[in-house]
């Protein structure tokens, strides 16, 4: 097939009323195209947008687009909470190792994937770049592809290389990716990113997300040896811990040496470090966040957060009551990993209050509040005044051990709730 080169308004006319289309991943959402293709609103009626968390303004989930587009969202960030709440926008739970399911198996259709590559090599093979995770499936299913190629994409290794062939029509264009600034470590978040350090053993693999607190764990890791990276994402905090010489990955049994992930959002350091480095392999989220391939590693340490734990150890983390605010993404499919693993430790960290004080370890999740990881999957909770390890305790040691993590100002009260609730501590 011969790549038609365009203008984004002309690449986005072969979108249609009662299509699906896939956006590209987090940074690597083209904005030029969403752009293009918003702006075509008028002429199109019931258009489903497909994607998980995209950087960038979603235009088309604007209030006045609700009769032109509706989004089905595998994951729910910052630009699309409002919709979701307003309902304009769904949200679809599923696990990121299985988000690419949705595609391969035909359970959601695809008729264009809008995606973001980099120039094509001598050979024709342009790069997924920054987000490889679930693109890779939409590529291969969608009926049509259209690609806004960016000289600043990143070109990663992996499993994100699609020949310019594949592309149906194809918009240059020279913009910079979106970025993150790192803010400044508070002593909570470095106090919390100590306890879960402590956790850490030298030749263990790690799996952690980006911000305060997985930046503040891997400022701590700066005396340890031998770890390695196993994750659906990394920060920029990881290329300190490479250049110091800790993470060498050579304990890894899968890919052993090598950086895995599904995709990176950060700063310009981070995307200059991932373009055309070896190190670094990005993979399809199938395989990344597959249970049984990361339990192949040795002392899987996988660090997640949570947006409150209830005294038994259910873990919410992608809602607030009923208000969808992120969604399940990788967390469980690393939490059984890391169990799993051979020596592995899964844990779950989380300041002990809110920013309005309020404690997040709780008697009861609040109502409507959605079980990312169970009760029977936490190992350790870790805040700011401690660790808990409830693998293997019962309700009532559990609370106990909860309480002595939670906040003082909220210990009576959840003392007072777990000896209604279990008669004893």
């Amino acid at each position: 097939m011969q790549t038609h080169f365009c203008t984004a308004d002309e690449a986005v006319s072969v979108i249609g009323s009662g299509q699906t289309v896939f956006i590209h991943s987090v940074a690597a959402a083209p904005q030029q195209l969403i752009k293009a293709m918003t702006a075509r609103s008028p002429t199109l009626r019931g258009v489903e947008i497909v994607h998980l968390h995209t950087e960038g303004d979603a235009l088309y989930a604007a209030p006045d687009m609700a009769p032109h587009f509706h989004v089905n969202a595998l994951f729910v960030g910052p630009n699309m909470r409002k919709a979701v709440e307003e309902g304009r926008a769904d949200y679809i739970p599923v696990f990121l190792s299985e988000a690419p399911l949705l595609f391969r198996r035909g359970i959601i259709p695809l008729d264009v994937a809008m995606i973001q590559v980099s120039p094509p090599d001598e050979h024709g093979y342009c790069s997924l770049g920054v987000s490889v995770d679930v693109a890779r499936a939409a590529v291969e299913c969608a009926k049509i592809v259209i690609a806004q190629i960016n000289p600043q994409m990143p070109r990663t290794h992996g499993d994100g290389f699609i020949h310019i062939s594949k592309i149906h029509s194809a918009v240059e264009v020279d913009e910079a990716l979106p970025t993150i600034d790192i803010p400044p470590m508070t002593e909570i978040e470095t106090a919390i990113g100590n306890h879960c350090a402590s956790l850490v053993d030298d030749g263990a693999t790690l799996q952690m997300g980006i911000g305060a607190i997985p930046n503040a764990v891997l400022a701590a890791l700066k005396h340890h040896k031998g770890l390695g990276i196993h994750t659906e994402m990394f920060a920029e905090g990881v290329i300190d811990l490479v250049e110091s010489g800790v993470v060498t990955g050579e304990h890894k049994r899968v890919h052993p040496g090598k950086i895995v992930t599904g995709f990176v959002m950060g700063t310009k350091r981070l995307y200059d470090f991932v373009d055309d480095n070896p190190l670094t392999v990005f993979l399809d989220s199938e395989y990344v966040n597959d249970t049984h391939v990361i339990r192949r590693n040795p002392k899987v340490t996988a660090i997640n957060s949570a947006i409150e734990v209830d005294l038994t150890g259910q873990v919410c983390a992608d809602s607030i009551g009923t208000r969808q605010f992120s969604g399940v993404g990788g967390q469980m499919d690393f939490i059984r990993g890391a169990s799993l693993s051979e020596g592995g430790k899964p844990i779950i960290a989380l300041p002990s209050t809110t920013s309005k004080g309020e404690s997040r370890i709780v008697p009861y999740l609040k109502q409507g509040a959605g079980v990312v990881t169970t009760r029977a999957h936490v190992h350790y909770v870790v805040t700011e005044y401690g660790i808990a390890n409830l693998y293997g305790k019962n309700m009532r040691q559990r609370a106990k051990a909860l309480i002595d993590i939670a906040h003082p100002d909220h210990r009576a009260v959840l003392e007072e709730e777990a000896l209604k609730r279990f008669r004893a501590l």
